[in-house]
């Protein structure tokens, strides 16, 4: 009977592992491409038309709220944070950095600016 119980004890903690190993993280972040500017929800996801690939401005509307914005561009390439449409309305330093910037309380129109 001893043998019984514990390897019921045992095939329990496995399972229970096996469990936590296949959880999701709550934390867990959408990756931004290589190669791109990203903007993530405020749920860490990166939605298709927040992704950009080309120098030069991007209009963003109705985005608001203290958002992130991921610069995964290559070969030293930046961006500047706009608080008007086709980079006007007071603009952020260029921000040459691979990663995460500073949430930006954005507005309902601003745009991002891609540059070389």
């Amino acid at each position: 009977m001893r043998k019984i119980a514990v390897s019921a004890a045992s095939l329990t903690l496995a399972v229970g592992a096996l469990g936590l190993t296949m959880a999701p993280s709550a934390n867990a972040a959408t990756p931004c491409p290589s190669g791109a500017v990203c903007i993530r929800e405020t749920n860490g996801s990166i939605l298709s038309k927040n992704i950009f690939y080309s120098y030069g401005a991007h209009n963003l509307s109705n985005v608001t709220g203290d958002r992130v914005i991921v610069n995964n561009q290559t070969g030293g390439a930046g961006f500047q944070f706009c608080y008007g449409y086709n980079g006007t309305g007071g603009c952020s330093v260029v921000m040459r950095g691979v990663g995460e910037s500073a949430p930006y309380n954005m507005t309902p129109i601003n745009s991002v600016v891609l540059v070389r």
